[in-house]
């Protein structure tokens, strides 16, 4: 990482790499990562140096309290290491980007269209736990409650490494708020994960391949929004991906966002490719859009991701977004059938 430090420095101090300002942000994008993951590695290497004389001097004077404190903070390290650990495994061009997280209601009306709702917080929940910053690009609302269908931007350094294992149904078994017979049903509702890509990801679009229709906004957004056509929907035809976009009151911007959008879906679907050709002799790889997670809420608390086997009983607290222990053993299984 140092290494890669000093040359991006000296490319900078070249006029040249100026004169294209868009290859001069990646360039100094990456720069800014990459300071950012040593200084992070050297604070965790200070700081367990500093433990580590702290601790034996403890036991030295036999201050049984502060070594009592010292050893506190060494696990603490420990978990943060162990996380620190699995982010080194994200090898992936655009694990280290942002992402783009869809929310789709599965059949089944309002049930499916509450349940989405549901995981759009979830994950909103966990981006703020994480100091991400979020943006809802397209929302379509259900009649009666909950949505359809959501697109959100998660913005934030390696947002989609640690998401991207998230893609799939997800299944909720719950009594039903909205029976009067208090029954219990089954809910299901689709993620899809894709990572946000700058121009040093190269992706062909024909635009003889592309429909573009405009539409007005059903959100929320004032009288503007609502009566002009500024929203976009873009069909690509060959693969059949849609994307649409209705954050903006410019149809124009609203229609980069979509390109933009559309751009990491084609690259996704070739990772995705990738993936299932390198693991086709694989007889237990899940395979996409499958059932991946179930959330139970009666007769018992359980919540199970049904790749891995691990589960937690405080359904409450992963609802709430507390499931970066799903997240971590997601991404450790994977690592352990390639080392396999």
């Amino acid at each position: 990482m140092k290494a890669q430090i000093d040359e991006i420095s000296k490319l900078a101090e070249s006029s040249d790499l100026w004169n294209d300002q868009e290859h001069a942000k990646t360039i100094m994008k990456k720069k800014a990562q990459l300071e950012g993951e040593l200084g992070r590695f050297q604070k965790a290497e200070t700081q367990f140096s500093d433990l580590k004389s702290m601790l034996e001097m403890a036991e030295e004077e036999n201050e049984s309290q502060l070594i009592e404190e010292t050893e506190k903070e060494i696990q603490n390290l420990h978990e943060y290491m162990k996380i620190y650990q699995l982010e080194c495994f994200f090898s992936g061009e655009a694990d280290n980007n942002s992402c783009y997280l869809e929310v789709h209601a599965g059949a089944g009306g309002t049930e499916a269209q509450d349940w989405a709702q549901m995981l759009l917080r979830m994950y909103s929940r966990w981006a703020e736990d994480h100091k991400y910053s979020t943006e809802i690009i397209e929302e379509s609302f259900g009649e009666e409650a909950g949505i359809k269908s959501t697109t959100m931007k998660i913005d934030g350094i390696k947002a989609y490494g640690w998401l991207k294992s998230e893609a799939g149904v997800h299944r909720l078994v719950r009594i039903s708020p909205f029976d009067s017979n208090a029954r219990r049903h089954t809910s299901f509702a689709s993620i899809g994960v894709y990572p946000v890509i700058d121009e040093s990801i190269h992706v062909e679009i024909n635009d003889s391949d592309l429909r573009i229709d405009t539409y007005r906004s059903s959100g929320a957004g004032g009288q503007h929004i609502n009566k002009t056509e500024s929203a976009v929907r873009i069909t690509h035809i060959p693969t059949g991906i849609v994307v649409q976009c209705q954050t903006d009151r410019s149809q124009h911007r609203n229609k980069a966002t979509a390109f933009e959008m559309l751009r990491s879906r084609l690259y996704e679907l070739e990772l995705r490719k990738k993936e299932e050709q390198a693991n086709s002799g694989d007889k237990n790889e899940i395979g996409w859009g499958r059932q991946i997670r179930s959330y139970v809420m009666q007769p018992y608390q359980m919540v199970k991701d049904l790749r891995t086997g691990f589960e937690k009983g405080d359904v409450a607290a992963v609802l709430d977004g507390k499931i970066d222990e799903f997240l971590q053993t997601s991404i450790s299984a994977k690592v352990e059938n390639k080392e396999g």
